[in-house]
């Protein structure tokens, strides 16, 4: 078995197998035993690799992997010295057997010190049999007992602790680099063409959005240690649009799909979608990109990792002959075509905005000037447009400031953001109460069988409605997977419900078709129509024959 798949089945054994094994812990004759004073962990491995902060489901765990170990073990004995003493306490044996649980939790976490130390030294297989030995231990303690929690948190802080070990193997070897190499290949100058050329308009529309959203890019990549050039990634990224939608539903200048903006804290509910708020999806991309960087600690294979996944990147590795990288260029014919021209694509955006001239261009366009713009805490639900005409603005304008906002209504206690000088305008318009809060209106449903052959279009169409509005309150994601004899619940619009009230009722009668008769010629007798009557008679042709009886809708007025 490969050791990607060792370490994902260990994984999923530690998280969730039951921990109820009785196994006796050999100590393995390969390592060494540990011993009580082992020396603080570093934060670095023998690789020159840091501690990875891994992008995985362990993130959600109540264990801070960089607590020191000794204060981790005093935290992990804390719920038996805090509870209240009972009866059952002072019995000799539970007292035993709570002494050895906390001698196999004492174990535990040497052993689980000694792997960081075997790490340092570049001993990896070593420091692996080390958390096996760990893990030994633990499985030795009940459910039931005092110190279930902190035997919950060590298999947490060792499934996590082994994942990082396997992933510092396809760490870059010659180490971190801080800088992004201006590398110019082949790849390179094709890319640097196609700006010149068939995309020479994207690139200059691109660079004039960019002065919105850069100087607030540049000062977050500074205060967080990043080179200043991820600055231009959301051109080839989104073309410095907040609501760029990729067919792959990633969204906004740093184009986050829905699973990879919830990890980095970018919420999403009826009326916000936090990815397309530029502050806060930029702070998502620098704790990804920080992320990656530790992972693989070469800039141009971090690029490939944001566009594609981690995942995809550390395959490639591991098809390689040998399992390591020197750096992305390594990888470049075997990455998915998309991702093969994200790098070069980049780097040709860098050598051009670092002399246009050199590249014909000779005069690039004013940057946009920044929005500047302040806060204001909105109790109640607004629409954008009642509140732009009120403070002066346009309803677009204000649509930038708060593009996160999806119907362009705010939810209530929302921060508004308003254009400079406007704040203290809007809060006094509405403590006066100018501006009218926004109230759903009331929606009225039908509920429809599906035919076959029929759409949503069709549904749409016939109900003054949408399809997106159908789609969402029956949860339908692709609305090509319908099927005949389906029931759906149709919102339905106002001119609709207005139509339905006065429109004349309808009865049904019977027919019996005559020789010569047709349905257009029974239609036209009735008044009615031809879909009509094929709908209520359940007939697939427009052939008919004489006798047979046919059921005939005809309207009347209700007066």
């Amino acid at each position: 078995m490969n050791k990607v798949k060792l370490v994902l089945i260990l994984w999923i054994f530690f998280v969730f197998v039951g921990c109820s094994s009785t196994k006796t812990s050999q100590i393995s004759p390969d390592i060494p035993k540990p011993k009580s004073n082992l020396a603080q962990s570093t934060s670095t491995n023998s690789h020159n690799t840091p501690k990875i902060a891994q992008k995985s489901d362990l993130s959600g765990s109540t264990t801070n992997e960089n607590v020191d170990a000794n204060t981790e073990k005093n935290n992990l004995s804390e719920n038996s010295e805090n509870k209240e003493p009972q009866a059952s306490d002072y019995d000799k044996g539970s007292q035993e057997g709570n002494d050895k649980i906390q001698h196999l939790v004492d174990s535990a976490l040497e052993y689980y010190n000694l792997s960081q130390d075997l790490w340092n030294q570049g001993k990896d297989d070593e420091a692996l049999q080390a958390l096996d030995q760990a893990y030994e231990l633990i499985l030795q303690i009940d459910d039931d007992s005092e110190l279930a929690q902190s035997k919950e948190n060590l298999r947490f802080m060792i499934a996590k602790r082994i994942l990082e070990i396997y992933a510092s193997r396809y760490t870059v070897v010659n180490g971190l680099h801080s800088e992004i190499p201006l590398v110019m290949n082949r790849y390179v100058k094709a890319e640097i063409k196609r700006f010149q050329t068939s995309e020479r308009k994207f690139f200059l529309e691109a660079y004039k959005r960019s002065g919105r959203y850069r100087p607030m890019i540049v000062k977050a990549l500074k205060e967080a240690g990043l080179p200043e050039e991820l600055s231009w990634l959301p051109l080839i990224e989104s073309g410095f649009k907040v609501r760029a939608l990729s067919r792959a539903r990633a969204l906004g200048l740093w184009q986050f799909i829905p699973s990879t903006g919830y990890k980095f804290g970018l919420k999403r509910n009826m009326w916000i979608d936090e990815r397309l708020d530029p502050e806060k999806s930029t702070k998502a991309a620098i704790a990804y990109l920080k992320e990656l960087h530790e992972i693989f600690g070469d800039w141009t294979t971090v690029l490939a990792a944001y566009n594609c996944g981690e995942g995809k990147v550390l395959r490639v590795i591991k098809r390689q002959k040998i399992n390591y990288l020197d750096n992305f260029w390594d990888l470049y014919e075997k990455l998915p075509r998309e991702t093969a021209r994200y790098v070069p694509r980049f780097l040709a955006v860098l050598h051009i905005l670092k002399d246009p001239a050199k590249y014909g261009f000779n005069k690039l366009p004013e940057p946009d000037p920044p929005l500047k713009y302040e806060t204001v805490k909105v109790n109640k639900q607004y629409r954008l447009k009642d509140i732009a005409k009120a403070i002066g603005v346009s309803a677009k304008l204000l649509a930038d400031y708060n593009p996160e906002l999806r119907y362009k209504i705010t939810p209530a206690n929302y921060v508004l953001k308003v254009p400079k000088g406007k704040g203290p305008q809007l809060v006094a318009l509405l403590e006066k109460g100018s501006i009218k809060p926004w109230v759903p209106r009331k929606t009225y449903y039908v509920y429809y069988r599906l035919r076959r052959g029929e759409t949503l279009s069709h549904l749409a169409r016939r109900y003054k409605t949408s399809v997106v509005a159908i789609m969402r309150i029956n949860g339908i994601s692709n609305p090509r997977r319908l099927r005949a004899g389906q029931r759906l619940k149709i919102p339905v619009g106002k001119k609709y419900v207005a139509y339905s009230s006065k429109r004349k009722k309808q009865k049904v009668i019977t027919y019996i078709v005559k020789r010569g008769d047709s349905l257009w010629v029974i239609a036209r007798k009735f008044k009615t129509s031809t879909k009509s009557i094929m709908r209520i008679n359940n007939l697939k042709t427009h052939r008919l024959q004489v006798g047979q009886i046919l059921k005939i809708p005809v309207r009347y007025s209700s007066s």
